[in-house]
């Protein structure tokens, strides 16, 4: 929105930060009362309901967009539109959409604009009306239908528009002292390198109009708060840079929700609007405190959760987990953010009456509350999200008691090493941030506690650490990519290709074009990999998880009807829309564009993968049934040999659970159930209650695909026509892949007959080597698997033995420094366990005090250590544990221990006599300048 640019493009912030206290406003006659969040959402969309716009809900956080992380702007879901690549489906339409922004968290609760979720109230044009309706809708929308005071309000618009100055001076009546004109980098929405932009207005609210007009800087944020951004796209920027008018003009806008209802509240900031508020109220109860009389840190802190709740439980509830890549480590940061921060102002418990329990779902329950009218599905899934939040606050907890261990450990070293060498001690920058990013540790927890053992803390290279996330933070995934290139210009005369797939494996059509190398040409030869078009076609291109179909293109004689070409298609993707484009290689003859050609798909393969793709419905049921209605799909593939389902859920899948699952699609297999497939409203299937697989993209008319009794989703692919095609089901297996994130991968059909023959010709070897029975195999197995293991423990024992009768002779050995035993040797291919029965032995046999430290190579590139030191020793300051792990990197490896006993490892054998000699060199120089 506007030179902050919410909107999702441009960024802007003003280096003023301060916020805006109480400030006399006189917004309209109503009172702040009537404002609510909710009223004003409302209140915006029918506004342009009633003028034609088309009210269209909001789409998910997680955009179909590959090149898009998390939806930032409302213009996201008309992005195919805006490009020509897709028809408009309206002329002009309204939306409330849910947005996350991440890339200024470091500002979320400092500044009084600043969220990470918002919502974004938008008007959008395809092509129907331009800047006048535009200009004259968005100023009868402020000022009567929100009754904002018309000399409270400024606005800004591109230095070279001429039309829109004189389209708000002269027909809205803005005086010229209110309108500046802005730069490029304020004024012109562009969305990357090349493809559509256009200048763009803003209206910003004036909350101290008493300061006069002159020398007003709009970008004064504790002046000036822009909440209301029109962009009119009307140019296509060029590889050159020069911009040529679009064929077809749109209008795209966005008004800050929180904004206008911090203006029409009353209050001094975003985060005192009824849309975050009660979010704070809840946490401020928790902590024992009051937000009113907080002080300034506190308060940001608080406004901190309150934001950061919004964003996780819409996040959760859109089917983003908490986890360590992508998408989900945002969900993961915002969590472990706002546990620091709540652990850091008080809050102990579940506000329950559990001091040990998770806080996060009590605050999580208040967000929920608030999210009926923005998105009712939030309250569906209530369970999932609040259960999500408790196992990783839970899990979080215990890693911030890690980091308090590990900064411990940090101060130790620091004041080691300032004591070795006269210096300050002080904890490294680094250090500080790796306790702040991998630990969650609070930056203000290391310094308080840092500074009461007498460290310092270099806040200077901490900020710099921070600084470079924050670069690359920004530099990710926070522009929405639109072009109009050479892959538009190769297709745009190219028809949407009419699939036929649905009722035929084969039909006859026309060649529309062909490509090669991404270059566009008239004829293929043999040989030659091509991209052919097609206007119609019976291969299912791939979408919705489901792969495309392979098989062959025929080109006969127009007068002997003798076969003139074979193309094999390997691959059929979709492209701009409704195109198909099918992959392949001329394996005979050449194809032209404009001739006619045969289609036909591989049957076999078709019939694998939609016994899949029926088995992939059939599997979420049954998961839903066993582990609860709260799971949710993470990603699929349905291929012609197997299937793969990502589903969320928060620990592996037991075997019992495993079986259940397995015998309930088995079930529904076997009751040949005949399949339903009908096109409906989007809106009427829903309420039906089917639901969407993931990754697939949904029109106004969907497909649904109903087994009756079992599942109803919205899906494009194709299916069996009796659940008895498919044969059989089999799970292969069930992992995590991410935090919160688990895999089925499973078979179906001709490859679950395939594969149950290959286990049972397994099974018939394994029978016939070990000479017993199918049914007794598993007893055979673990009695060989027992003996294996007695055996193991005879030989460990009589290796420690030899071991500790080698240390014997070594006893004799020892060398006296200082009155301390010190014996370092090399003993040869002695094992870890026989190297630490030695070890302790010699320590037990020398008199206090006193040094063992012993290497071996056990195996090819392996290498043991062990360190034991006497209670004497280990007075002296001198650490087993550190010392070990030091003489372990010479060998290509590391360990450590105790003070008293250590061991390590390596990988460098040709290093064992280098590193024990050095071991010798240092346990001698630490003993002599301890006893001196």
């Amino acid at each position: 929105m506007g030179s902050s640019r919410e909107r999702g493009v441009l960024v802007k912030t003003s280096s003023s930060s301060a916020s805006v206290e109480s400030a006399t406003q006189e917004v309209g006659a109503a009172s702040s009362g009537e404002w609510s969040g909710d009223a004003i959402r409302r209140r915006f969309l029918d506004f342009y309901a009633a003028r034609g716009h088309k009210i269209l809900p909001s789409s998910s956080l997680v955009p179909d967009d590959p090149t898009v992380f998390l939806t930032i702007a409302g213009m996201l879901q008309f992005k195919p539109i805006f490009l020509g690549k897709e028809p408009r489906r309206v002329p002009c339409a309204t939306t409330s959409q849910k947005c996350i922004r991440t890339n200024d968290i470091e500002n979320v609760g400092r500044t009084s604009r600043h969220q990470t979720f918002f919502e974004m109230l938008g008007n959008f044009s395809f092509g129907d009306y331009f800047k006048k309706e535009a200009i004259t809708w968005a100023w009868e929308l402020t000022t009567k239908e929100f009754g904002l005071p018309p000399e409270r309000l400024w606005i800004s618009v591109f230095q070279d528009d001429d039309e829109a100055f004189s389209i708000w001076h002269n027909e809205v009546g803005v005086p010229k002292e209110r309108i500046k004109r802005l730069g490029e980098d304020d004024n012109f929405w562009t969305s990357g390198a090349t493809g559509p932009c256009g200048p763009c207005s803003e209206i910003y609210y004036d909350f101290y109009p008493e300061r006069g007009s002159s020398d007003a800087d709009l970008g004064d944020d504790s002046r000036f708060i822009e909440f209301y951004n029109l962009v009119f796209m009307q140019y296509n920027k060029k590889d050159d840079g020069s911009l040529e008018p679009l064929k077809q003009k749109n209008i795209d806008t966005g008004m800050g929700l929180e904004r206008m209802a911090r203006i029409l509240q009353k209050v001094p900031n975003n985060y005192e609007t009824d849309l975050i508020f009660p979010i704070i109220e809840k946490a401020a109860s928790m902590a024992l405190v009051s937000y009113t009389t907080a002080d300034d840190a506190m308060k940001t802190n608080l406004k901190i959760i309150g934001d950061h709740m919004r964003a996780v439980v819409y996040l959760i509830s859109d089917g983003v987990i908490p986890s360590n890549i992508g998408r989900g480590y945002v969900v993961r940061r915002l969590i472990r953010r706002v546990v620091r921060i709540g652990r850091l102002i008080g809050i102990r418990g579940d506000g329950h009456g559990n001091s040990e329990g998770a806080f996060l779902p009590s605050l999580a329950e208040v967000a929920i509350s608030l999210s009926t009218e923005i998105d009712p599905d939030v309250e569906s899934r209530r369970k999932s999200i609040l259960g999500e939040l408790q196992r990783e606050e839970l899990r979080f907890v215990q890693t911030l008691e890690r980091g308090e261990k590990l900064l411990d450990e940090l101060l130790d070293e620091a004041l080691s090493s300032a004591g070795n060498n006269g210096g300050k001690p002080c904890l490294s920058g680094k250090d500080v941030f790796l306790l702040y990013d991998t630990y969650g540790f609070p930056v203000e927890i290391t310094a308080e506690i840092a500074g009461e053992r007498g460290v310092i803390v270099d806040m200077k290279g901490f900020d710099m650490e921070m600084e470079n996330q924050r670069k690359q933070s920004q530099a990710a995934h926070n522009v929405v990519k639109l072009s109009v290139g050479n892959e538009t210009e190769i297709v745009k005369s190219i028809p949407d290709t009419e699939f036929l797939g649905y009722d035929s494996l084969s039909a006859t059509a026309v060649v529309k074009g062909l490509l090669v190398n991404g270059n566009s040409v008239n004829v293929v030869s043999e040989g030659s990999d091509v991209e052919i078009f097609l206007d119609r076609t019976p291969f299912y291109a791939e979408s919705g998880g489901q792969v495309g179909d392979n098989g062959f293109l025929y080109v006969y004689g127009e007068e002997d009807a003798k076969q003139k070409a074979v193309i094999e298609i390997n691959d059929v993707q979709k492209s701009l829309g409704n195109i198909f484009v099918h992959k392949g290689t001329i394996k005979q003859g050449s194809v032209e564009v404009g001739k006619e050609i045969d289609a036909a798909v591989d049957a076999k393969l078709r019939q694998g993968a939609k016994a899949h793709h029926t088995a992939t419905h059939l599997l979420q049921s049954a998961l839903k049934s066993v582990i609860g209605s709260e799971t949710s799909q993470a990603g699929s593939l349905v291929a012609f040999d197997r299937l793969r389902f990502d589903f969320n859920f928060h620990r592996p899948l037991s075997e019992e659970e495993l079986m259940k699952i397995e015998s309930l699609v088995n079930q529904w297999v076997s009751s040949a159930t005949h399949l339903e497939t009908k096109v409906m409203d989007l809106q009427d299937a829903k309420n039906a209650g089917a639901i969407a697989m993931f990754g697939e993209k949904y029109g106004e008319q969907v497909r649904v695909v109903e087994v009756p009794g079992v599942s109803m989703e919205l899906c494009g692919g194709t299916h069996v026509s009796n659940t008895a095609e498919i044969r059989g089901f089999k799970i292969i297996s069930e992992q995590g892949i991410a935090s919160g994130v688990r895999r089925i991968e499973a078979v179906a059909g001709d490859a679950f007959v395939e594969y149950v023959c290959a286990r049972d010709n397994y099974m018939r070897r394994l029978c016939s080597s070990l000479k017993v029975k199918a049914e007794d195999v598993n007893g055979r197995v673990e009695t060989i698997l027992e003996e294996l293991r007695t055996t193991r423990n005879e030989v460990s024992s009589l290796r420690s033995k030899i071991a500790v009768l080698k240390a014997a002779s070594l006893a004799n050995k020892a060398t006296t420094i200082d009155n301390t035993r010190v014996v370092v040797e090399n003993m040869g291919d002695v094992d870890a366990d026989g190297l630490k029965s030695a070890a302790e032995y010699l320590v037990d046999t020398l008199e206090d005090p006193a040094a063992v430290i012993l290497g071996s190579s056990p195996g090819d590139g392996k290498v043991s250590l062990v360190a034991a030191f006497s209670p004497g020793v280990v007075k002296m300051g001198i650490q087993a544990g550190k010392f070990v792990g030091g003489i372990a990197k010479l060998c290509g490896g590391g360990g450590g221990g105790k003070a008293n006993f250590a061991q390590a490892g390596g990988r460098k054998p040709e290093n064992l006599p280098g590193a024990l000699e050095k071991a010798r060199d240092e346990i001698v120089a630490a003993i002599s300048s301890k006893s001196s």
